[in-house]
C-alpha cells in the first residue's frame, strides 16, 4: 500500500485543521507515494528511535511529536539532529506527525489520557465549534478522592518515580478532574473555570505554580512523557484501519525506546 493511504486515514481521524497555529504537523520527511509494509509508532522522533526504526526495517514512523520543530540552519552531519534527518532519508523512512490535531481529536490523545486517569463523562476544556473536539478533557471520577491519593494514582498510572503537586491542601477532596496532555500550564485558568477540582498536565512553570496556589487550585504534573501512552493507542488505530481497508501491512508496532529526557534522583 502507498503511504498516502495511511496519511489519508490519519488526517480523517485527526484533521490537520484541528492543530494549533504554527504546529508543524503532517508529513515531515519522505515520499507519500512510496509503498510501505512496516509502521512504527512513537512519541518522539529522536536519534535512538530512528536507529530502532532502521534496525527493524521500518518504512513509516507515525509520531506524536514532530521530528522537525524548527528548520535546520545547515546540513552539517556533525549535528546529531541533522544526522538523524540524513539517516531517515538514507533509509527511505517516512515520518508523519499528528500533534495538537491528535490532542484535540475525538478519540485522540486527551481522551486516551482521560480514560487511563479514570475520568468519565468527559467534554473538552477548550472546545471547538463542534462541541466535541478540542484541547483537554474534563469529567468526573467514579468517587471522590484526596489530592494526595489521586497524585499517587497518577504516579503509578504513568510509571514515573515522582509527580509534582501544586496544592494548598493535599487532603482536599476532589472528584471533577481536568487533563491536558503535554505543556498545558497556561491553560489552568480554563480548567478551573470549567469547574475542575484538579488539573493533570505537564511542564508547569515555577511562577505559574505560584499563580495556581494563589488561585487555590490543584495541579498534578506527571511529566510530559505521560503522552507515551499514545504509542499503543496509535498502533491500535493503524491496526483498525488495516482491517477495515484490507491494507497489505506486514507489521505495526510501538517503539520500545523510552524518550523521556529526565532522570529523577530521589
Amino acid at each position: 500500500m502507498q503511504a498516502s493511504e495511511l496519511i489519508k486515514a490519519i488526517e480523517a481521524y485527526a484533521p490537520i485543521e484541528l492543530a494549533m497555529d504554527g504546529d508543524p504537523v503532517g508529513l515531515q520527511i519522505g515520499d507519500a507515494t512510496r509503498d510501505i509494509k512496516t509502521v512504527m509508532t512513537t512519541l518522539d522522533v529522536r536519534p535512538e528511535t530512528v536507529a530502532e526504526a532502521i534496525e527493524k526495517n521500518v518504512d513509516f514512523i507515525f509520531a506524536h511529536h514532530p521530528a522537525v520543530f524548527r528548520p535546520a540552519r545547515n546540513l552539517d552531519l556533525a549535528n546529531p539532529q541533522n544526522k538523524m534527518y540524513a539517516d531517515l532519508l538514507k533509509h527511505d523512512i517516512i515520518v508523519y506527525a499528528a500533534h495538537t490535531n491528535l490532542d484535540a481529536a475525538v478519540g485522540g490523545m486527551n481522551d486516551w489520557l482521560a480514560a487511563v486517569l479514570g475520568i468519565q463523562n468527559t467534554r473538552p476544556i477548550l472546545p471547538n465549534p463542534d462541541g466535541q473536539s478540542g484541547l483537554g478533557r474534563i469529567g468526573q471520577l467514579a468517587k471522590p478522592t484526596t489530592v494526595a491519593a489521586y497524585a499517587e494514582f497518577v504516579r503509578e498510572t504513568f510509571a514515573v518515580k515522582a509527580v509534582r503537586v501544586i496544592a494548598n491542601d493535599l487532603q482536599r477532596e476532589i472528584q471533577t478532574i481536568a487533563v491536558l496532555g503535554g505543556d498545558g500550564g497556561s491553560e489552568y485558568p480554563a480548567a478551573q473555570a470549567a469547574g475542575a477540582d484538579a488539573y493533570v498536565t505537564a511542564d508547569l512553570y515555577y511562577h505559574t505554580g505560584h499563580d495556581v496556589l494563589a488561585d487555590d487550585f490543584v495541579v498534578i504534573d506527571p511529566d510530559h512523557h505521560m503522552e507515551a501512552i499514545a504509542k499503543p493507542e496509535m498502533v491500535a488505530l493503524v491496526q483498525r484501519w488495516k482491517t477495515a481497508h484490507n491494507w497489505d501491512l506486514t507489521n505495526v508496532f510501538a517503539s520500545e525506546i523510552n524518550t523521556d529526557p529526565y532522570t529523577y534522583i530521589i
